[in-house]
């Protein structure tokens, strides 16, 4: 671990910084176009390369592989993230000028459990060596139902079910429409929570499950609670961008969710051989460096079949019509 108190200080006041030009470019409702999602998406890709490099130098080779390897790991899992965001915002019709500003609230959210989920995770590491074993059923049992959602085994999230959205609307009431950017708005003679609250309260929902699933898939890369913080937080600052770069993009990577079910479950396998080796030092590790080729390679394999069967589906659709 070679975060001193000052750099996890300074890093701290970086991803504030960060989050707060993010707020202020979304203070202003607007509609996001494609060339100004793109320019912010590379911003927040270029930030953490180049972060990476001072890691690299700063801890060493094995460190900066450690840092890059979770990045892209926590990258991943943000863009299938980004399915269950565009089926809320689809489902409360979310208009698209506040879009970004329920989503940054979600980043907010996010980074908060996240850290609080992380501060957890260090401590029963360094106390408890089964930690690791519990880290890796988890992810396993994650991997399933990831693998689940991709083949159509399991219902996509049913908004009106969740708990979220059922507990405000059964005890406060909810305007029946937007009213800009306010939370709360009076109508009929009474104070009402607006459907930008409920959708945002249904992100934040949704943003516990994921750092259940994403905080342990660090862990799995990393055992420095800065890296894992790190790479957290750099994956989820350029998520608002993102969502609108991806958009459209996303249904096309239709093999995307069997990749991230094979990432989570080799994860796990990893996890599980860290715990057994703690306990029978003769049971090998995974190497960070195999975990980034495996990685890479699941991402790079995934992407082209789902390339070669979307213009497969092309091509039958033409050939029908």
């Amino acid at each position: 671990m070679f975060a001193t108190p000052l750099v996890w200080g300074i890093t701290i006041a970086g991803i504030l910084a960060l989050f707060l030009l993010d707020f202020l470019i979304t203070r202003r409702p607007h509609e996001v176009s494609m060339r100004e999602a793109v320019g912010w998406s590379i911003f927040y890709v270029a930030i953490p390369l180049l972060f990476g490099v001072w890691v690299w130098n700063s801890g060493g080779s094995t460190t900066g592989l450690e840092f890059y390897t979770g990045y892209l790991v926590e990258k991943s899992l943000s863009v299938d993230n980004l399915f269950v965001f565009m089926l809320l915002l689809s489902s409360f019709a979310v208009p698209r000028p506040l879009q970004q500003r329920v989503l940054l609230i979600g980043v907010a959210g996010a980074l908060v459990l996240r850290a609080i989920f992380i501060a957890l995770g260090a401590v029963m590491i360094a106390k408890f060596s089964i930690t690791f074993l519990v880290f890796g059923i988890i992810l396993a049992i994650t991997a399933v139902k990831v693998w689940r959602d991709a083949v159509g085994e399991s219902n996509h999230t049913d908004v009106q079910n969740m708990a979220v959205v059922k507990l405000i609307n059964r005890f406060v009431p909810v305007t029946s429409g937007y009213h800009g950017t306010k939370m709360l708005a009076i109508e009929k003679g009474r104070r009402a929570a607006t459907p930008l609250l409920v959708a945002t309260l249904a992100i934040l929902a949704v943003d516990i499950l994921f750092a259940v699933d994403s905080v342990p898939a660090v862990y799995g890369i990393t055992g420095d609670p800065y890296l894992v913080f790190a790479t957290n937080a750099f994956a989820l600052l350029g998520l608002r961008a993102l969502y609108f770069v991806l958009e459209g993009v996303l249904n096309k990577l239709v093999h995307l969710g069997h990749g991230l079910a094979i990432i989570l479950g080799f994860i796990a396998v990893k996890l599980v051989l860290h715990w057994a080796h703690t306990v029978w030092p003769a049971v090998p590790t995974v190497p960070t460096l195999l975990s980034l080729a495996v990685i890479v390679g699941v991402l790079g394999v995934v992407t082209i079949t789902s390339i070669l069967a979307t213009r497969t589906q092309r091509g039958h659709a033409r050939s029908e019509a």
